[in-house]
């Protein structure tokens, strides 16, 4: 029997609906991490559905780090002013501007690397790998490439609150909270 507290801290845990926390509880008998796991996939799935929908609303959010020497910007972009008007969607794009203010974010997603950035990138890093035996120097190679550009990727980061979760997480239970198509839109970080 899920109880009505069980169905309280899933919810408070991760701002989906109670009807959705209540059946995520059941299907995985009770048991809280598994909930939160289907609660993810299902965010994955929710979040598919509804990615050609237009991008009409959102908000511009910025952090600035306490000494006033590190800020940043992030426009986070909805569907409607219904959910950008919304406290929590609001809070989403303050705690993603932190992110970006405290990373090395250069890139929204892996697709926006050009190939000069891995070019450049790739050059560097050979120079590291030269001594290593050749029939492994590939590998070792791709894995520093993945290694350096993920965490140059914002989609791709750890979310710096809970390292848990990355930030392609954080965006795909906003949709399954908003019930609305979310994107980063744009982002800079300032740095004195």
């Amino acid at each position: 029997m899920i109880t009505t507290d069980q169905v309280k801290e899933l919810r408070g845990k991760t701002g989906v609906s109670i009807m959705q926390c209540k059946k995520a509880l059941e299907e995985a008998d009770g048991d809280m991490e598994k909930a939160e796991i289907l609660l993810r996939k299902k965010s994955k799935e929710v979040a598919a559905k509804k990615a050609s929908r237009d991008l009409g609303a959102g908000v511009v959010a910025s952090y600035i780090h306490g000494n006033g020497s590190i800020g940043s910007l992030v426009e986070l972009l909805c569907e409607t002013d219904f959910v950008a008007k919304n406290e929590d969607f609001k809070v989403l794009a303050k705690d993603i501007a932190m992110q970006v203010a405290a990373t090395e974010a250069e890139f929204l997603s892996k697709e926006d690397i050009g190939e000069k950035d891995k070019i450049k990138v790739r050059e560097i890093l050979m120079e590291e790998v030269k001594d290593k035996p050749s029939e492994m120097r590939d590998k070792i190679l791709e894995g520093k490439l993945d290694s350096y550009f993920k965490e140059r990727v914002l989609l791709e980061q750890a979310f710096i609150k809970d390292p848990n979760v990355k930030i392609s997480d954080l965006i795909q239970s906003a949709v399954q909270k908003f019930g609305e198509r979310t994107e980063i839109g744009r982002f800079t970080k300032f740095t004195i």
